[in-house]
């Protein structure tokens, strides 16, 4: 059966190859992550190459690196940046995290990542998405000390994850010095649990902002925050 891409206003991703899918994590993370104008951009863990093509749409004066561990995700991801507006400007690694990190000292003025979280779980069959899936790979310390060395000092990291998970990489960034200075709830609905948190990180220490963003209203609409954040790049909107 032929891959049917995933198609944004402004290109497309195929993802048929990765074990992580076209998903609202990837692309909240995409439309939110960021903020003035950002250089350097380092995404950890791209698979399919969605949230760094949505970055280098958001900031056009941006060079964007990713790593990505899995060949045939980074593959797919390489291709679907060469077939993208912005192929000049971005470049993507096949390689561990803990690799690149050894290899490049180059500091950025932006990382972003939607990592790996599970840890003693049942794992799926499928060994591409326990890769993508399970923090075994990447383990919350070595992203960690990896963000540290590759961040610019005024900087910032952006990562969303599952609340409990969240707090386990607040209490790790925190002791070796990044605080977190935005602290988004992801909501499906109003009346829900919270499904995700977006958090901000940075060095320098301010004020913590704290927001909530609903996908839906309760009568199952989509909210006003989700459309008006993504209506530069779903069709739908």
């Amino acid at each position: 059966m032929a891959d049917t891409p995933f198609r944004f206003k402004q290109f497309s991703v195929h993802h048929d190859r990765t074990a992580m899918k076209v998903g609202t994590d990837g692309v909240l993370l995409g439309a939110i992550a960021g903020s003035g104008s950002p250089h350097n951009i380092l995404e950890i863990g791209v698979g399919s190459g969605v949230v760094s093509l949505m970055m280098a749409q958001r900031f056009s004066e941006a060079k964007i690196q990713g790593v990505e561990i899995d060949h045939a995700a980074w593959q797919q991801a390489t291709e679907n940046a060469q077939k993208s507006p912005w192929n000049g400007r971005i470049d993507f690694f096949n390689k561990s995290f803990q690799e690149y990190c050894h290899q490049d000292l180059t500091k950025f003025d932006l990382i972003v990542s939607n990592p790996p979280y599970f840890s003693n779980y049942l794992k799926s069959p499928d060994p591409k998405r326990n890769l993508a899936l399970h923090a075994e790979a990447l383990p919350f310390h070595d992203l960690a000390k990896g963000v540290l060395a590759l961040l610019h000092s005024e900087g910032e990291f952006w990562v969303i994850l599952p609340p409990d998970q969240m707090g386990e990489l607040e209490k790790i960034l925190l002791s070796l010095g990044l605080n977190a200075i935005w602290k988004i709830a992801v909501k499906d609905k109003p009346s829900k649990n919270i499904l995700r948190k977006i958090y901000r990180f940075s060095f320098y220490s301010r004020t913590v902002n704290e927001k909530d963003i609903f996908i839906k209203d309760e009568n199952g609409y989509f909210s006003n925050d989700y459309s008006e954040l993504l209506k530069e790049f779903l069709i739908v909107f």
